[in-house]
């Protein structure tokens, strides 16, 4: 096994954050590859972060933004369990950058189950519609897979923790949210969110 220095391990928890141990930890168990131990602790604090999950948040705080020229705003509660997370610089950004997807991707509800059930049901119609026309000559299967996977793609455009993170969009942000539970060490919850849009 390779014999991990200080340096190392304070480079490592610097890009990561993570505490001294768990970097020096994760930097033997992959024998100093720095880009390994990333991930690997990025595997350990996507797990500790669902079992934060249970934990009460009672602190937090409420996230403003007004988009220029004034035509778009944003309010968001993001809980966690501490004051003291709650004044945190990646805490702090978090919320700010959380208002800037909002405003930019207006989402209609937080989960899957905010979203109006009569608007779901008039998108299956349509997709159903849809696929017949179009996959008429395929098995009933197929075309239920091809429903249920045009669902799962309106959900990840309307739902705000499904969404695609507006600043990387190969991660959703929920799991954003999740990283940043696990470099914290706290449960963060978005508890609730309103965008306004002038006129509408």
């Amino acid at each position: 096994m390779a014999d991990i220095d200080a340096k190392t391990v304070m480079a490592l928890r610097k890009k990561t954050g993570a505490p001294m141990m768990d970097c020096k930890a994760a930097l033997k168990a992959v024998g100093g590859d720095m880009d390994k131990a990333v991930d690997e602790l990025r595997k350990k604090g996507l797990q500790s972060a669902d079992k934060k999950a249970g934990r009460e948040a009672a602190e937090g705080m409420i996230f403003s933004y007004i988009h220029p020229p004034g035509k778009i705003g944003v309010l968001v509660e993001i809980a966690c369990e501490t004051d003291f997370v709650a004044r945190n610089e990646d805490f702090q950004k978090y919320g700010q950058d959380l208002c800037h997807h909002i405003a930019f991707a207006d989402p209609a509800g937080l989960t899957r189950e905010d979203i109006d059930p009569a608007l779901v049901e008039k998108e299956k119609q349509i997709l159903i519609e849809q696929a017949r026309e179009t996959m008429a000559d395929k098995p009933d299967e197929v075309i239920e897979k091809a429903i249920k996977g045009r669902l799962e793609k309106f959900y990840a455009e309307r739902t705000l923790l499904d969404q695609g993170w507006v600043k990387e969009d190969k991660k959703s942000v929920e799991q954003v949210r999740k990283e940043l539970v696990a470099k914290i060490g706290e449960n963060i919850q978005i508890r609730r969110f309103v965008r306004f849009e002038l006129g509408a």
